[in-house]
């Protein structure tokens, strides 16, 4: 019992030992700085979105053509300081494209989607934010499709796997209906109008699509 006692009473003053010494030479207030520090770099970048996030909604709701550009670059320049702390943050690549389709630059929108989707970020998104921004890039190639891009047949592979992702995206049935019109594909573009609704009731664009090819 005596030796037991010893044994225990030798550790206990090992660890006031290791404790008194960490203590003097500041180990705990370095460990606690370097994990502070470890996540820096990120909570910033989220700081950054957080803002750019703001100042986008402020320029789709603001009432004059030069502010709401005004608000875009700022928007876009926040998306690109988030970017440059934490490039593998997906929705910082989305802030930016969306930023910049405000501004009317699909192009280069769309190069900030395609990286946002890339193996660099993509694991950063969930599967409804995948889709989202899969239905946002097949917007974007069919936008940039009416200048002679000829973007259809992707923009219909993006909202193949954006269904797959969200089933019941109404935006995402309507620009299928389109992409179907475009390749004059009537009877998948009408399923696809209807499929629209049938998940958004109220969507009013697919809703005159619709009664636009049925007559």
């Amino acid at each position: 019992m005596s030796m037991v006692s010893d044994i225990f009473l030798q550790i206990v003053l090992g660890l006031l030992t290791i404790i008194l010494f960490s203590s003097v030479h500041g180990i705990p207030q370095k460990l606690l700085a370097k994990l502070r520090n470890r996540d820096r770099p990120q909570f910033q970048s989220k700081r950054h979105f957080v803002v750019g996030a703001q100042l986008l909604a402020r320029s789709r709701s603001a009432k004059s053509r030069s502010a709401s550009t005004r608000l875009a670059k700022e928007a876009e320049a926040e998306a690109e300081k988030a970017i440059a702390l934490d490039p593998k943050d997906a929705a910082a690549h989305i802030l930016k494209a969306l930023a910049l389709d405000l501004q009317g630059f699909n192009t280069s929108a769309l190069d900030s989607l395609d990286v946002a989707l890339s193996p660099l970020a993509i694991k950063s998104l969930e599967d409804e934010e995948r889709g989202d921004a899969l239905c946002k890039r097949a917007e974007l190639k069919m936008a940039v499709n009416q200048r002679g891009g000829g973007r259809v047949d992707s923009a219909l592979d993006d909202l193949t796997q954006a269904l797959e992702l969200i089933p019941k995206k109404g935006n995402a049935f309507y620009l299928l209906g389109k992409c179907y019109e475009e390749k004059k594909m009537k009877e998948e573009a009408l399923k696809a109008y209807e499929d629209a609704l049938a998940a958004e009731p109220r969507f009013t664009v697919a809703r005159e699509a619709l009664d636009r090819l049925s007559s």
